[in-house]
């Protein structure tokens, strides 16, 4: 089964969070997919990736930029893995194809919105009921993690 981690966000904003997440995911070898709600979210993390570090670069790509097999990182709002990724990023509530292609899953909420955290204790419900191996950080004031679960 799939591993997947819930990421509670309290005090990041999710482009924050997943720029550091995906930073560890280049440096352990592995490529992602990122899964989010719309085009526009698409572009906006796209963007976000490109200027929020001027000291470092995430090499990234969507569907604008094409050869998705090259890509170490593929953004995108469709239930897809283009570039064989083992990882996958699911953001803003948005619920993946499949778990079974990918080694581990995360997924990201807004910890102070209601919507979001009642969105997610329903996908932990379902992803423990299927057998998968769960785990939940919270992230405290600070900025660092707390495993909860």
């Amino acid at each position: 089964m799939t591993e997947i981690v819930f990421y509670h966000l309290t005090s990041v904003t999710v482009n924050k969070a997943l720029s550091r997440l995906l930073g560890k995911t280049l440096a352990a070898g592995e490529r992602a997919v990122v899964l989010l709600a719309s085009p526009q979210k698409v572009q906006a993390l796209d963007y976000h990736l490109w200027v929020y570090d001027e000291k470092s670069w995430l090499p990234h790509g969507a569907q604008q930029y094409d050869k998705a097999n090259l890509q170490p990182i593929w953004l995108t709002h469709r239930n897809e893995n283009p570039n064989g990724a083992r990882f996958l990023f699911l953001v803003e509530r948005q619920k993946a194809f499949e778990f079974t292609s990918f080694k581990r899953v995360f997924d990201l909420f807004d910890g102070d919105n209601y919507n979001s955290i009642a969105a997610a204790r329903v996908r932990w419900k379902l992803a423990r009921d299927a057998g998968h191996a769960l785990t939940c950080w919270r992230q405290k004031n600070g900025g660092s993690w707390a495993k909860i679960a």
